[in-house]
């Protein structure tokens, strides 16, 4: 078994969550990435925020929300993702960059557009009520 182990900002706004399509690829994703060496949580899930969608986490908001595992969409069979989502409030404007070709609001009804662990965040999202 292979572990890819990655960050992610939960972001909602009128019961919907943001995600963010990388070029090339077919499904959307809740943005956020893999920390590089000797990073914090906090510090890199600001910094992969901050290239994907140009804004500043707020960090004295950030809210652990949750850890979600699953089948890692695309990799080799046994290979999980292993997501720990954060909450945050955020400073600037959201804007697409560095590798996002597109940001969007989705609901727990597109679930034929996101991976198989944000199906699992999804699940818990509307599970609490967030996520119509």
């Amino acid at each position: 078994m292979r572990l890819i182990d990655k960050l992610a900002w939960i972001e909602l706004k009128d019961k919907s969550i943001l995600v963010t399509r990388s070029y090339g690829k077919d499904k959307y994703y809740i943005p956020g990435g893999k920390r590089e060496n000797g990073e914090t949580d906090q510090q890199a899930l600001c910094r992969e925020i901050k290239e994907e969608l140009s804004i500043d986490l707020r960090t004295d908001t950030l809210q652990f929300v949750g850890v979600f595992e699953a089948q890692a969409h695309g990799q080799p069979e046994g290979t999980i993702v292993k997501m720990t989502c954060y909450a945050a409030h955020y400073d600037g404007t959201l804007q697409p960059d560095a590798e996002i070709e597109e940001m969007r609001w989705l609901n727990f009804s597109d679930q034929d557009k996101i991976s198989h662990v944000d199906k699992l965040i999804f699940a818990f999202l509307k599970e609490k009520g967030l996520l119509a």
